[in-house]
């Protein structure tokens, strides 16, 4: 296996070492005292599909801090495409957000389920503060391509 070096440190390197440390611990305190603060403006993302429900909640930067969906919360099968699944979905996520209440939010909306409104709606009447909604359900510009002509 070789011979083990011993070596000694000196008490420069030591110092350095426990600044970097230190250093490494107050930035992370910092970043931890912002999210418990709150977040100013926050984005939230709303996936509704004919089978489930999912809303995620990110901040400005697009960092993804709290997520709900039907399935999570106990709904199955056809039960969690429903309107009720979306709107317990919705006020679970606010439940999440107590601590880091956003000032406004931005509302993304995607997919052709059913629960898309009554989301939007819980969320609004649980106190965020909802500055715009936007549609980005994928729209297919020209669609499949048709099957061949029959020939009989």
């Amino acid at each position: 296996m070789g011979k083990k070096r011993v070596t000694e440190k000196t008490e420069e390197e030591i110092l350095k070492e426990s600044k970097e440390v230190e250093d490494a611990f107050e930035k992370k305190a910092a970043v931890s005292a912002v999210k418990k603060r709150g977040i100013a403006k926050g984005l939230i993302f709303i996936h509704v599909t004919y089978n489930n429900t999912k809303i995620t909640f990110a901040d400005g930067q697009g960092d993804v801090i709290a997520w709900a969906s039907a399935g999570s919360l106990g709904f199955k099968g056809t039960k969690k495409s429903t309107p009720f699944a979306a709107s317990r979905v919705a006020e679970a996520l606010v439940e999440k957000l107590q601590k880091t209440m956003p000032g406004e939010v931005s509302v993304f909306v995607k997919g052709i389920g059913s629960g898309r409104d009554s989301a939007i709606r819980a969320l609004g009447n649980r106190g965020i503060n909802i500055t715009s909604i936007k549609d980005v359900t994928p729209i297919p510009h020209n669609g499949c391509r048709p099957p061949k002509v029959r020939r009989v």
